[in-house]
C-alpha cells in the first residue's frame, strides 16, 4: 500500500469510514482546512455519520491563501481522506476520517462563489487563525480600511479575502431569492460569532450597504468556543502514522484525546445533530469562552516565553521543569482563576487541573515554539484582557506582567543561551526592535496601542513590567521566576 485512498482503506487494519462516501451530499463549505479544523469540526461530523447522521452535511474544503495549496493537493491525491490520531498519556488511537469530500483550490473565486450561492450549502464555517479576521488593535473593531478589504471593495466579483468571499455569496443568494446560509467560526477570538459579523457586514458596507443591512437582519452568526490541542504535522508524525499504524498518509493529524464544542444554536437554516456526537448547545456562550481562552490560552502563553528562553522544546517538557509548572500554577490561581466568571456545572480549578495535565501529555509532542508563536496577535485576546480585568478592580497584576515581560524578552530574538530564536510572529522585525529599545526604556514595548491599548500606560501595569524585564535581563529566566515564586 503506497497511499492512503478509497481503493486502500479495505487494507487498513485501524477504523475507517462506515459510510458510504459516495453517497455523501455537501452541506457545508469550511475556510481554513488545517489541522485544528481536521482534529475537531471534521472529528465530529465523521462521528455522526457513522451512526448514519448528516449525510447531507459533507464538507467541501476551499482554499484562500497560497499556502493552502499543498494541503489541498495532498488531500486530493488521499481521495480527502486523512487519519486521525488521538493520544492520551497511556495510548495513541488512530482512525481514517471521510467527511470532507472536496476542496476548492484558493484562487479559484469564482468556484467558490458558485458553492456558496448553492443553496445545498446551509453552513459556512471558518478556522482562519485569530490574525485572519483584519481586527485594528486600537479599536478592537473590523478594520474596514485595511488594503486587502479596499481591494475587495473596489472589485467585489473577484474577491480575494474570506469575507469578500462569503459576501460574495450572499449576494448572489439575495439575487436568486434563497435563504442565506449560517456563518460558523470556529476560530479562537472571544465573541468570535460576533467578530465574524462585523467583519462580513463591514466588507459589504463597502461596495453594497444595502447588502449589508440585509445580511445584518437575515444571517446568523453564533458564537463557539472550541478546544482541542492540536500540534502541526511533521514528517516525524508520518513516520508514526506509517510505522505504528500501518497508514500510508500524507497529511495525519496527531491530537489529544481532550475535544470540547459550546456552541450557540443559532442556525436557521438547519444543522446537524451535533449534540448527538458531544457538541454543547447553550444559549449564551460567553462563561465558556471566557474560561477557556483566560485559563487554557492565557495559560499556553504563561508557560510559552519562559521555556522558550530557557531552550526547552516540548510542551510537556516544559510542564516537567519545576519552575514553569510553579510559575503557571500560581499565576493561574493568583491572578487568572479569580479573573473568570462562573461557569454552570464547571469547578474553575478542576478545569484548570484537567489543562495541566493536557499540557503535560507527553504524546502529543506539541512544541514550545507553536505556543510562541503570534504573540502580537494572541496576547491582546489570551492575555491583556485579564490584566486590565483586575487593574479595574484594583487588583494585583505581578504575575501578568512578568509574563508579559517573558515575552518582551523572546521577541529580543536571543535565549537565555545565547541561542537564536528564529523568526516567530507576523511583526518580528518590528517587535525585535521594539524588544530591544524596551531594553533600556519599557515604554518602547507597552506603548505598542494595538496590543495594550491603554492597559500599557497603567502605572500599575507599567512599573510592574518594567521592574521584571530589567530582572530578566540582568539575572536571567530562572532567577526571575525565582523571585516570582518566593513572593
Amino acid at each position: 500500500m503506497d497511499r492512503l485512498s478509497t481503493k486502500t482503506l479495505s487494507q487498513i487494519a485501524q477504523p475507517v469510514p462506515g459510510y458510504d462516501r459516495s453517497a455523501l451530499r455537501p452541506g457545508i463549505l469550511h475556510f481554513g482546512v488545517g489541522n485544528f479544523f481536521r482534529a475537531h469540526q471534521a472529528a465530529y461530523l465523521d462521528r455522526l455519520m457513522n451512526m448514519g447522521l448528516a449525510q447531507d452535511f459533507a464538507i467541501i474544503g476551499a482554499g484562500v491563501m497560497p499556502g493552502d495549496a499543498q494541503m489541498r493537493e495532498t488531500l486530493a491525491a488521499q481521495d480527502h481522506l486523512y487519519t486521525l490520531v488521538e493520544q492520551s498519556a497511556e495510548r495513541s488511537d488512530a482512525r481514517v476520517l471521510g467527511p470532507i469530500v472536496d476542496y476548492i483550490a484558493p484562487g479559484d473565486h469564482r468556484r467558490v462563489i458558485a458553492t456558496l450561492a448553492d443553496p445545498a450549502i446551509r453552513i459556512v464555517a471558518l478556522t482562519i487563525t485569530e490574525g485572519g479576521y483584519f481586527i485594528d488593535a486600537a479599536t478592537g473593531h473590523f478594520d474596514r480600511a485595511h488594503p486587502a478589504i479596499a481591494a475587495d471593495a473596489a472589485d467585489p466579483d473577484a474577491p480575494r479575502t474570506v469575507f469578500g468571499l462569503i459576501v460574495a455569496g450572499l449576494r448572489a443568494r439575495r439575487a436568486a431569492g434563497q435563504a442565506p446560509f449560517t456563518v460558523m467560526c470556529c476560530d479562537n477570538i472571544p465573541h468570535n460569532g460576533d467578530v465574524t459579523r462585523e467583519a462580513v457586514a463591514g466588507t459589504a458596507q463597502l461596495s453594497d450597504p444595502a447588502l449589508a443591512d440585509w445580511i445584518l437582519a437575515n444571517v446568523a452568526f453564533p458564537n463557539a468556543m472550541v478546544d482541542r490541542i492540536t500540534p502541526a504535522t511533521s514528517d516525524r508524525e508520518r513516520r508514526m502514522v506509517r510505522e505504528d499504524f500501518g497508514i500510508p498518509d500524507q497529511a495525519p493529524v496527531f491530537c489529544e484525546d481532550f475535544i470540547q464544542w459550546v456552541l450557540e444554536d443559532n442556525f436557521p437554516a438547519g444543522r446537524p445533530p451535533l449534540e448527538k456526537a458531544g457538541v454543547e448547545f447553550v444559549a449564551d456562550v460567553t462563561p465558556w469562552e471566557l474560561m477557556k481562552i483566560r485559563i487554557l490560552n492565557g495559560g499556553h502563553a504563561l508557560i510559552a516565553y519562559p521555556a522558550g528562553l530557557l531552550d526547552i522544546h516540548f510542551v510537556h517538557e516544559a510542564m516537567a521543569d519545576a519552575q514553569v509548572r510553579a510559575f503557571l500554577q500560581k499565576v493561574e490561581a493568583d491572578e487568572i482563576i479569580p479573573a473568570v466568571p462562573p461557569v454552570p456545572g464547571t469547578d474553575l480549578a478542576g478545569y484548570f487541573d484537567r489543562v495541566a495535565e493536557r499540557c503535560a501529555n507527553p504524546k502529543i509532542g506539541d512544541t514550545v515554539r507553536r505556543l510562541c508563536l503570534d504573540g502580537s496577535n494572541r496576547q491582546p485576546k489570551f492575555i491583556v484582557p485579564t490584566i486590565a480585568h483586575r487593574l479595574d478592580r484594583d487588583q494585583p497584576v505581578e504575575g501578568l506582567a512578568l509574563g508579559s515581560a517573558l515575552w518582551c524578552r523572546y521577541c529580543a530574538g536571543t535565549s537565555d543561551s545565547g541561542a537564536m530564536i528564529a523568526p516567530n510572529d507576523p511583526n518580528w522585525d518590528r517587535l525585535l526592535a521594539r524588544a530591544a529599545a524596551a531594553r533600556s526604556d519599557a515604554t518602547a514595548w507597552l506603548g505598542m496601542v494595538e496590543v495594550y491599548g491603554a492597559t500599557g500606560s497603567d502605572a500599575r501595569f507599567a512599573q510592574a513590567f518594567a521592574r521584571w524585564l530589567a530582572m530578566l535581563w540582568d539575572r536571567g529566566t530562572r532567577a526571575t521566576l525565582d523571585a516570582y515564586l518566593g513572593g
